[in-house]
């Protein structure tokens, strides 16, 4: 028997949502390699990101719509199970960080070098795109699997998604090097941000977010300032300490509030990064304030061609992430990390699942 008809009748287990805050265990079938270019990856970790929860408890990101039942999950790592006949670059046995976006390569975005707005682009756990690795089992291509150095752990991998979004916002809003910039929300993307930046050289870092103990990563990790929004008065507190105005800001959580305090807290000229994703359809903003200081703004859409580049910055030591996953989870209990996440709960940073 051909030994992929073979794998095809094995089931592996997966969990899918099946409604609002609902999820549940299935089995399916396990996946198969197709293609010359397709990499069976056996996972081993999956990191939960905030679009994870957007699906879960909301059912959809703008226009992106859940139809249940739908795997999600996109931060991942695992172990490379198979390989087609033409892949080179990694072989069984290897730990890889798995890239969640799977461009086509051909259209004008893709040829532009924009390979994260490719017109035709698949990316896992996105409705309509591609189902996501909240399962045991993926295939992916090639282009999307990076082998790890011996220096790095699959927790690495993981993180490797999530931290490229920070390095690619900190390379769109310029060079940061020396400068005043406020991190509003520190989540896993708002200490993303934060690590990239202070690897570029930022200084005088400051830090908001509703959550206590998020803050105490911050300050650990060398915040010179941090502030809760919703105990205390954010723009006053922090221009107090940088008196003219920030050159950058990062809106990383995807409220308005922090958009509004953020055009307050730039200085004329600076610069606001919409790295967020809202749960609303249209953000607004104060035309006079951004109009009189002439501020830039600059939305991020995911990140592009950073994995890589994140993966090396981690195991050169120029980033270290060891702050960062707070919480973990067996697979057979994915729901609770769910909730958890969902919830805000604990001083949740980043939940892992371990297969």
């Amino acid at each position: 028997m051909n030994i992929f008809v073979l794998l095809n009748t094995f089931k592996m287990k997966t969990f899918k949502l099946t409604g609002i805050g609902m999820m549940e265990m299935i089995e399916v079938p396990d996946p198969v390699i197709t293609g010359p270019k397709d990499v069976l990856i056996r996972m081993k970790v999956l990191g939960i990101c905030g679009s994870d929860i957007h699906y879960y408890t909301q059912g959809n990101i703008g226009s992106q719509k859940v139809v249940y039942p739908f795997a999600v999950g996109h931060e991942g790592a695992g172990i490379v199970a198979g390989v087609g006949s033409g892949v080179k670059t990694v072989k069984q046995g290897d730990i890889v960080a798995i890239e969640p976006a799977m461009p086509c390569f051909e259209c004008d975005q893709c040829r532009a070098g924009r390979h994260h707005t490719c017109r035709k682009l698949r990316f896992l756990g996105c409705p309509g795109q591609a189902e996501g690795c909240l399962s045991e089992y993926i295939v992916m291509p090639e282009t999307s699997c990076f082998p790890l150095p011996a220096v790095l752990n699959a927790d690495h991998g993981s993180i490797s998604e999530p931290l490229a979004i920070g390095v690619y916002s900190v390379s769109q809003a310029g060079d940061v090097s020396g400068r005043d910039i406020a991190i509003l929300g520190f989540g896993p993307i708002g200490m993303s941000v934060m690590l990239a930046a202070g690897a570029e050289g930022a200084t005088g870092i400051c830090v908001t977010d509703m959550i206590e103990e998020r803050l105490g990563i911050a300050v650990r990790e060398g915040a010179r300032l941090t502030g809760n929004p919703g105990r205390e008065d954010i723009v006053s507190k922090f221009t107090g300490s940088v008196k003219t105005g920030f050159d950058y800001v990062f809106e990383c959580c995807g409220k308005q509030d922090a958009l509004d305090e953020a055009l307050r807290l730039l200085k004329p000229g600076g610069k606001l990064i919409v790295v967020g994703i809202p749960e609303f359809d249209s953000w607004t903003l104060n035309a006079e304030t951004a109009r009189r200081r002439e501020i830039s703004i600059i939305f991020i859409r995911r990140q592009n061609g950073c994995v890589e580049t994140s993966i090396e910055m981690m195991a050169s030591g120029k980033i270290a992430t060891d702050r960062m996953v707070t919480h973990r989870f067996p697979f057979s209990k994915a729901k609770e990390a769910f909730d958890l996440v969902a919830g805000y709960r604990d001083g949740v940073m980043k939940a892992m699942i371990d297969f």
